[in-house]
This record gives structure tokens, C-alpha cells and sequence, in this order.
């Protein structure tokens, strides 16, 4: 996503899919499915009702080259695509259909956008149906007002080289021949439906930021209509060569932090670049390293709105091409130059926080968590619409975790969820009219700084950089954890496990997942189970790195309701098997520092800004006590039996709840069993 203030990546602004997903006057677009519902779908159940959802932008051809395809206007002039890409910034292939229902409602629309289109956009109507009469297509390009060709592509040929699939499927190239749009016009229209008016207008969006130097909120969505025969007479696969695939692969997916004066260790900005590097690239790109995505796969399409991996497809030609002759091809087919902000990406903020003072970063070894509060000295409540965490020093700066403190409020802690937050790559949140989040009167901002040593003493004087609301949000944008405090992971354990759980207690809509353990940590997992009893599992990351903390932002956001239950569980490896474990024989418990460990799961999620009972979920995501609901007594007796014989003795109880090992002590002979604190400790049935 980008932000409307100049050109900046994707990766950056993950918040941005918000404007992807607002619907006119309420909430968000969400498709109806098995992995939101929980529950799967009867043998006997329709079809799926075919709508404009949104896909990876890479997995629909954003990125690709598009072949010089000629091809021949119902004037019979000829043409290429290299002519028209070259006639203006961004030519829009725009299928269409004298003969399907979904096209023929969609022509007004097109014939719109067409008279209304700046200048520096071009539009190309093709008609791959080759049995559509002659006499009714040139009635359809009648109205185009001269303003636009339109194409009868009977063989498919122009079809299949731009990518299109449907007769409502659109491709936008820029002047380099590169797909920066691929998607349907709007989705005011589809088989068995049809709306009043459109609730999102993907490509008049997209041409907007495009036109404005930003790419679209909205890369690539499905195009309901009717199919295309793309299977048979395929044009012959162009080899792969730096300029023509390579470089668009490598500019989408790792430019973010390897461009010059980014966080990357070297730059891969030209092809010497990426040859000198290619052996480090093959063996990351292969084992899964880069780019650094976590996520295990999940059926169909990936539910993450910033989903990092490489396509198959993507992933299959950068490895063929760096284990062969690495051939450059052709310098015409070279796509335009990736441009990255050296000013704010959000745009002038309207208040920046800094470090008073520059924090010193040692030359050598680890550093402790530094943790700096920066006061914001407001005299109101302020809505923030935008923020940006921008390290003063990159080289040294691991992440930033940045709360919120109000004035008169009791001091934060972790489990207090995030307000802000900075990994490489991610740095900036944009919401769309109508969501904020709070910033109270009098606030004081605590950054949490993780820096890692490069060789050389340095300092860092981190700010942040916020846009206020001009008028109080419709919706609340919000952070909180479930997590579990008294974690107890054993020395020696290599595959210790926690949990935690959660019950809603008001309605909520998720937007993004962001688990967070130390350098122990190997594994998490998100599950939902609905207040029905249905459950599924929202994110699995069987390999977790304390590297990366990243936020898993959903495509289309999942709404719970209150009793839901949302269970965040983790893994951990305190064994002399993992190289970042500091000492194996320690046990282990909740601290602040990387020796120590945490277990949360951090959950952004919003509500209306006026929901009754929903002003805070302070402590909401506190460890059950015994006797309440949802507390484990079995996981609880295991963390509290440090030697693992099944019996708790007075040395291994905490001496403040020595009552209460007494109490549960039923034969009184000084140690409690299991059965015996199931007995005392299990909550009380409904």
C-alpha cells in the first residue's frame, strides 16, 4: 500500500489495505468462508457466489513484463503494446464482451472512466470473444467518443500476453510495459448480482495513485465475469533475463531494505549487484530466509494483505536464472526505476516526538532493551490518522516497540499491547477516513529500542511522526495481547509449550496478528474458537525468528463477537541445540530483556469509537486466576513442578501462596498432587 504523498513501497504500508476494504458508510467487505466461519461448507452447498475479493498482488502478474503483443483496432490500424505503454504513463487494458451479460452492464462504466481519464492514461476495450458480431462491437466502441481503441482479439493472442482472464478483467502497464493493476473496474456487478452503485471503485482508485506517484491500495482482485479461454495457443515463453523478469522480481521484493541507505547490508539495485551477491541469494531464497515471511502456507489464496513470499512462479525463475547464465536480455524491456522517499512517507506530520537525548550503541556484542520516554506535552485528546517511527540510525536499530502513557494513568507494560512500532520494512501505519487511534492529553510515548552492535560505537535518536484527525473516527483502532505472565520454561526443555486464552467480551473486527517471544522462542500459533464451539486456526508460524517482528495484516478483516475465544500458543526452545540461547541450564521466566522471555499475542483489532463497555481491554488479557474460568490447572501444576515428578513440595511453591498449598494439601502429607489441585483449583461448573 501506498501512502498519496509520494512513492513508497508495499512493504512499508501494511496499514494502507484498510482503504482496500471499507465498505460505503459501514465497516469492511468480508467474504464469507471456512476459514472465518470455522465451519466447512455441506457436500451439498452452492457455489461459492463469485465476487471482487482482493488477491496477492504477485500471484495475479503485478510485476510482470508484458510481451510486445501487436494486435489490430476494429478501424484496422495496427498497434503494439510497446507503442501504447509508450504513448503515455499508464495504458489500461480493459476486457470486454458484446456477447456476456457482466460486460455489457460494465461498458457504461468503462465508457465513463474513459471520457473522463486524465491525459496521461490510455484505454484499449478488447473483445476476445470471437464469435461477437461485428455490428455490435463497433456500436460499443461508438462509445469510447473516439477517446479509446477497442479490439476484437478473436484468437486471444492480446488477451493471454496482457493477462487477462475474464471479459470484466482489466490490466494497467505503466510506460515500461510493467503490470502495476490487475482487477476488476468495480464491484458494483457479477454473476447473479447486481448493486446500486459500486461499494469500491478498484481502478479509478488505482489510476488515482498511480497518477499521484503511489501505488494502489488495491493491487490485484478477482474480476467476476465470463471466463476467458486462455488454455490453448499460448504464446511462446520468453526467456528469462535480468531486464525483463529478474529485476521486477528483485524490485518488488527486495528493494525495500536493499536499495542505498536502506536497512539491507548491501545494495541490489543492478544487476552487478545481484551477481556479485548471488550465491548469499540462492541459499536465503531457497531455504525460505528471504524475503522474511513466517506464516505457514494456507489452502487457496493467503489470507495477509502483506504477504512477502515469492510467488512459485517467482521463486522458481530467480533460482533458475541465478544457477544458469544469468543473462541480461534486452535493456528496452527494463522496468521503471524504484524511487524511495528520503522525506516522510505519511506526508509533513503534524507533530514529531524525538529522543531528547541520542541513545549510545556500543561496538561489540548484545545491548539490554533500552527503554526512552519521550512527553508529548499535549492539552487535548488527539486522534492520530497516521504515524511513522523513523530510527535515527537504521544500521543499529533491530525494532521499535513505542506504548502509550497517559498522563495520569498507571505506567504500561508489554502485555498493554503496542501503540506504534518499526521493524525493517515496516515502519508506517495509514488508516482511511473514519479509524484513529487515541493519543491522550498529556501522553508520554515509551519506545522500546532493540539495537544491535555493527562493529562500530554509534548513537540513535529515534522519532515518530504523527498526522492528527481532523474530526473524531467512526472506529477505534486498538492493540491488545493474550498472554500469559507466568511462563516457567525448564532448563534443558526443547520443545516447551504455553498458552493462553482469551474471551471477547465485546464485539471486535481483527485487522493483524503480531506474535512476540525472545530468542527462545520456535513456534507460535493463533486459533479462534466461535462461541458456537466452531474453531479453526488464523495463524500458524512453525518457525518463529526473533529477527523479524512481524505484524500479519489481514486482507479482509475477521469480525469476532463477544464470547469468541481467542487461544495464543507458543513454543520454546531453552535447549543447547539453539545457537541464540544464552544459557540452557537457566529456567526461564517472563522479563523484559532477550535472556529473559515473553509469550504474547498482540491482536489489532477496532471497534466503534462509542461501543458502551468497550473504553478500555486493559487486563483483559490477563492469565485466568484459580477458581475462574479458563484457568489450567494442568499447565499451571507443570510450570510450578520444576523437576517434573508429578508432586509440588513447599520448595517449589511461591512462599506468598503458602496458605493455599496448604489448603490444597488434602492428606496433609506435604506435597500436592495433581489430583489434589484439580480437586482445590478446577473453576467452578456452569
Amino acid at each position: 500500500m501506498k501512502s498519496l504523498h509520494g512513492p513508497t513501497p508495499p512493504q512499508v504500508h501494511v496499514a494502507r489495505v484498510l482503504a482496500a476494504t471499507i465498505l460505503s458508510g459501514a465497516g469492511f467487505l468480508i467474504t464469507a468462508s471456512a476459514a472465518t466461519t470455522g465451519a466447512a461448507a455441506p457436500l451439498d452447498a452452492p457455489p461459492a457466489r463469485r465476487v471482487a475479493r482482493t488477491l496477492a498482488p504477485a500471484a495475479h502478474g503485478v510485476g510482470r513484463l508484458v510481451p510486445d503483443v501487436r494486435f489490430t483496432d476494429l478501424a484496422g490500424d495496427g498497434h503494439r503494446v510497446s507503442e501504447r505503454a509508450a504513448a503515455g504513463s499508464f495504458t489500461v487494458f480493459a476486457a470486454t464482451s458484446t456477447s456476456c451479460p457482466a460486460s455489457r452492464r460494465s461498458l457504461p462504466t468503462l465508457a465513463s472512466l474513459v471520457a473522463a481519464a486524465d491525459a496521461r492514461v490510455g484505454f484499449v476495450l478488447v473483445d476476445s470473444i470471437a464469435t461477437d458480431a461485428a455490428a455490435e462491437m463497433r456500436e460499443a466502441a461508438g462509445r469510447l467518443a473516439g477517446r479509446g481503441l477497442y479490439v476484437h482479439d478473436p484468437a486471444g493472442m492480446l488477451a493471454r500476453g496482457v493477462g487477462l482472464t475474464t471479459t470484466t478483467d482489466v490490466v494497467v502497464i505503466d510506460a515500461a510495459r510493467t503490470i502495476v493493476y490487475h482487477g476488476a473496474v468495480d464491484d458494483q456487478y457479477g454473476p447473479g448480482y447486481a448493486l446500486d452503485a459500486p461499494a469500491h471503485r478498484f481502478l479509478a482508485d488505482a489510476l488515482t495513485a498511480l497518477l499521484a506517484g503511489a501505488e494502489p491500495a488495491v493491487a490485484a482482485t478477482e474480476a467476476p465475469g465470463c471466463d476467458l479461454d486462455t488454455a490453448g495457443g499460448d504464446m511462446a515463453t520468453a526467456a528469462v533475463t535480468w531486464h525483463g523478469r529478474i529485476s521486477r522480481i528483485v524490485q518488488r521484493a527486495c528493494l525495500e531494505c536493499h536499495h542505498a541507505g536502506g536497512t539491507g547490508p548491501f545494495t541490489l539495485e543492478s544487476l552487478d549487484d545481484v551477481v556479485a551477491h548471488a550465491g548469499m541469494i540462492r541459499s536465503v531464497v531457497a531455504d525460505g530466509t528471504m524475503p522474511p515471511w513466517f506464516a505457514a502456507p494456507t489452502d487457496g489464496a493467503s489470507p495477509w494483505a502483506n504477504d512477502r513470499r515469492l510467488a512459485a512462479d517467482e521463486k522458481r525463475d530467480l533460482l533458475d536464472w541465478l544457477a544458469g547464465g544469468r543473462p541480461a536480455g534486452d535493456p528496452a524491456d527494463a522496468p521503471l526505476p524504484r524511487r524511495f522517499q528520503s522525506g516522510w512517507a505519511i506526508g509533513a506530520p503534524d507533530a514529531i516526538y524525538q529522543f531528547s537525548e541520542p541513545v549510545a550503541v556500543k561496538a561489540e556484542g548484545t545491548m539490554p532493551y533500552q527503554h526512552v520516554t519521550v512527553e508529548t506535552g499535549l492539552t487535548e485528546d488527539k486522534w492520530v490518522t497516521a504515524m511513522e517511527v523513523r530510527p535515527g540510525n537504521p544500521a543499529v536499530v533491530h525494532h521499535v516497540l513505542v506504548q502509550v502513557e497517559s498522563g495520569d494513568g498507571p505506567r504500561q507494560g508489554e502485555r498493554d499491547g503496542f501503540w506504534a512500532e518499526y521493524v525493517p520494512g515496516q515502519s508506517t501505519l495509514e488508516f482511511p477516513e473514519g479509524f484513529a487511534k487515541r493519543l491522550p492529553k498529556a501522553a508520554r510515548l515509551v519506545f522500546q529500542m532493540h539495537y544491535t552492535p555493527v562493529g562500530t560505537a554509534t548513537t540513535d535518536r529515534t522519532r515518530i511522526g504523527v498526522r492528527f484527525a481532523t474530526t473524531p473516527p467512526r472506529h477505534e483502532v486498538r492493540v491488545a495481547a493474550v498472554s500469559r505472565r507466568d511462563i516457567a520454561i525448564p532448563p534443558h526443555a526443547a520443545d516447551h509449550r504455553e498458552e493462553a486464552s482469551l474471551v471477547l467480551p465485546f464485539d471486535a473486527t481483527i485487522l493483524g496478528l503480531l506474535p512476540h517471544m525472545h530468542l527462545r522462542g520456535k513456534a507460535c500459533r493463533y486459533e479462534l474458537t466461535r462461541r458456537d464451539g466452531t474453531g479453526t486456526t488464523l495463524l500458524d508460524i512453525p518457525r518463529y525468528d526473533f529477527n523479524w517482528q512481524l505484524l500479519y495484516r489481514y486482507r479482509e478483516p475477521l469480525p469476532l463477537r463477544a464470547g469468541d475465544t481467542l487461544r495464543f500458543t507458543a513454543w520454546y526452545d531453552n535447549s543447547a541445540a539453539n545457537p541464540a540461547n544464552p544459557d540452557p541450564s537457566r529456567l526461564v521466566r517472563w522479563g523484559p530483556q532477550t535472556f529473559d522471555e515473553m509469550h504474547l499475542g498482540y491482536v489489532e483489532y477496532f471497534v466503534p469509537a462509542d461501543v458502551p463497555g468497550a473504553a478500555s481491554t486493559r487486563g483483559v488479557d490477563r492469565t485466568p486466576r484459580p477458581g475462574e474460568p479458563g484457568f489450567d490447572v494442568d499447565a499451571a501444576f507443570r510450570r510450578l513442578d520444576r523437576d517434573g515428578d508429578g508432586r509440588l513440595v513447599a520448595a517449589e511453591w511461591p512462599a506468598k501462596h503458602t496458605p493455599l498449598l496448604t489448603r490444597l494439601d488434602g492428606d496433609g502429607d506435604g506435597v500436592v498432587t495433581l489430583g489434589e489441585a484439580r480437586a482445590g483449583l478446577a473453576p467452578p461448573a456452569r
